[in-house]
């Protein structure tokens, strides 16, 4: 065999970033955005930088950006591993952060404040910017927020949600004809550049929405629904068959709108609580979503209480 290398597709890449009609260059370099960003010493340390200079970027602070694979903290991008950038962000005076995950395929903001933008709000902000050009439909996975469907029927179009992973989200996008979708985790996919999560299409598109939208960032974030995502957990017994506990807990919410497709995922006014099986270990995942942190609890224990019922526990 052959080994040929080729170092030209992170311009290639780039390239068809900045080729996007709905990525406007001129708009993002008139905006003239300072911007900290987080690489977590990963590969988003080569492409970050060099896509932020192609979009006219020109003041952009780099944290953790030596490619050498030495995570400087946990990699996954929450609240919680994010302290230094939020920090950084306020000491520099800038206008948002920006962070990835190691393989760039998740990307979540930082507010002006040093708040967290959401990455739940990634794909929304992405999504609005999109619709607002491409009236269309959306399509995220059943553990995302709400919020998505909100945007994409104030907009007048449709949104389907798929069984949680990027492969179902893609064929739900396909068989829906999407304009744009994505998971809450931050992945964005963007058909009209491919079919995959791909964190430097969402900041050509969000940061091109930013800069029409005019206002900081914390603004923009509050124009979207408010939404709280609670995640819980409850642990069995080993052995026991969780998926007739599951069409239990069914059989009881029954006159409530509901999915099966990955787990169950019930729906209320507003709100909602998705139960999946680990294929791991005897628990199950409990997700709810509702306009507050304290209702969101209060739902997921509501069905925790439900399951200790049924079990007799």
């Amino acid at each position: 065999g052959k080994v040929t290398a080729d170092d030209s597709y992170l311009q290639k890449h780039i390239d068809l970033i900045l080729a996007l009609p709905l990525v406007d260059v001129d708009a993002i370099k008139k905006a003239d955005f300072k911007v900290v960003i987080d690489c977590v010493n990963s590969t988003g340390a080569i492409f970050i930088p060099a896509l932020l200079k192609a979009l006219g970027v020109n003041t952009v602070h780099e944290l953790y950006c030596e490619p050498n694979g030495h995570f400087p903290h946990n990699p996954e991008p929450l609240p919680e591993n994010l302290t230094a950038i939020a920090g950084e962000v306020v000491a520099k005076k800038a206008d948002l952060g920006i962070v990835v995950d190691p393989d760039v395929d998740r990307l979540c903001f930082v507010n002006e404040d040093g708040t967290m933008f959401g990455e739940e709000y990634t794909l929304v902000a992405v999504a609005d910017h999109v619709l607002k050009s491409n009236k269309g439909n959306t399509v995220s996975n059943l553990s995302s927020t709400r919020a998505l469907r909100d945007v994409t029927e104030a907009a007048g179009g449709q949104y389907s949600a798929a069984a949680v992973g990027e492969v179902n989200v893609v064929n739900k996008m396909k068989e829906t004809n999407a304009v744009i979708g994505g998971e809450g985790n931050g992945g964005v996919i963007y058909p009209e550049l491919h079919y995959g999560r791909d964190a430097l299409a969402g900041i050509g598109l969000f940061l091109t929405h930013l800069a029409k939208y005019g206002k900081p960032i914390s603004e923009l974030k509050r124009s979207y629904p408010d939404y709280f995502i609670s995640k819980n957990k409850i642990e069995l017994q080993p052995g026991m068959d969780i998926d007739a506990l599951l069409l239990k807990v069914e059989d009881k919410y029954k006159a409530q709108p509901y999915s099966t497709i990955d787990g169950l995922k019930i729906e209320f006014d507003k709100e909602w609580v998705h139960l999946r099986k680990s294929n791991t270990e005897p628990i199950i995942r409990i997700y709810s979503e509702s306009r507050s942190e304290a209702t969101a609890n209060e739902l997921a224990n509501r069905i925790i209480s439900d399951i200790k019922d049924i079990l007799g526990i």
